[in-house]
């Protein structure tokens, strides 16, 4: 990770007078800093390089966990909930980290133009990797933190890094990976369009049968395919999902557990509590005070 990154990071986050994380004028671009270590978080990646620039993480999806360190970027390549942790953190070296969420559009532009594309592959590859982060890569994510010096030229050049960080990430060692899920080419494509069915619907009872038919698969080949692809079952994604828009609703005040259990799309109040105490460590009130007293 070359330093002149580091410090452009740095003095960004130095500069800030709000909490981390930090969304700034670049559209996608979301800058992270933590001075400690800090307990596991329940959060939403959305397809997106997140660069550790400085300290280390780890993300656990489903079943799997990926550790990323300085100079590493993990690729999340579709929309999937995740428990992550800042591991290596301190106020004299900071956990530094930068977030660029893909500009899908743009990706398949880059795609389309290049002449040797990557190949398709007939297997559903999963949609999460640790890369090294170096380089071209690098260099692109400098120029785009240091965009935010000159915010007149944002508009103009933004897009155009954005571009070029899709073409070193689909011509480098992971780019059918990458293609396959990020841009649902390849068999990847009717998985991927069940997966968005399954988060547009997370409140609703969804047929396990109606996303198998969607991804034009068996019912046990659609499992087995959706969990190579998130390493968690879809019945495991929906309830993640439900929970993590029920802890919104209960943050924001708009809902007391209850009706959150019901507007998520819960039956009974009281498997909703026990599914909440499960997932987050504490039943539904207790939690939110905590995340209260914690954020106050």
């Amino acid at each position: 990770m070359s330093n002149a990154l580091t410090e452009a990071v740095k003095r960004y986050t130095d500069a800030q007078a709000g909490p981390s994380p930090f969304a700034t004028a670049v559209p996608g671009l979301t800058i992270v800093r933590s001075d400690h270590q800090k307990p596991p978080s329940h959060i939403i990646f959305r397809p997106a390089l997140c660069v550790v620039v400085q300290g280390a993480k780890w993300s656990t999806f489903g079943d799997q966990r990926f550790e990323y360190g300085a100079g590493q970027a993990l690729v999340v390549s579709v929309e999937m909930p995740a428990l992550s942790r800042v591991v290596q953190a301190s106020p004299d070296k900071p956990n530094l980290s930068v977030v660029i969420e893909f500009d899908l559009a743009a990706m398949s532009q880059v795609l389309e133009g290049l002449d040797n594309p990557p190949q398709a592959v007939d297997d559903v590859r999963r949609g999460v990797l640790v890369t090294n982060f170096d380089g071209a890569l690098s260099d692109c994510v400098l120029r785009m933190v240091r965009l935010l010096d000159t915010p007149a030229a944002i508009a103009t050049i933004a897009p155009l890094i954005m571009r070029e960080i899709g073409y070193w990430l689909l011509t480098g060692p992971h780019g059918a990976e990458i293609a396959n899920v990020a841009l649902a080419s390849g068999h990847a494509r009717r998985v991927v369009h069940a997966i968005h069915t399954l988060r547009d619907q997370f409140r609703e009872t969804v047929r396990m049968e109606d996303l198998a038919a969607i991804a034009q698969l068996s019912l046990s080949a659609f499992h087995r395919q959706f969990k190579a692809l998130t390493s968690m079952t879809p019945l495991q994604y929906q309830k993640q999902l439900r929970l993590l828009e029920a802890r919104q609703l209960l943050v924001t005040g708009l809902a007391n557990a209850e009706t959150a259990a019901f507007q998520v799309g819960y039956e009974s109040a009281s498997q909703f509590s026990r599914e909440y105490s499960r997932m987050f460590g504490a039943p539904p009130r207790r939690s939110i005070a905590t995340l209260r007293n914690a954020t106050g």
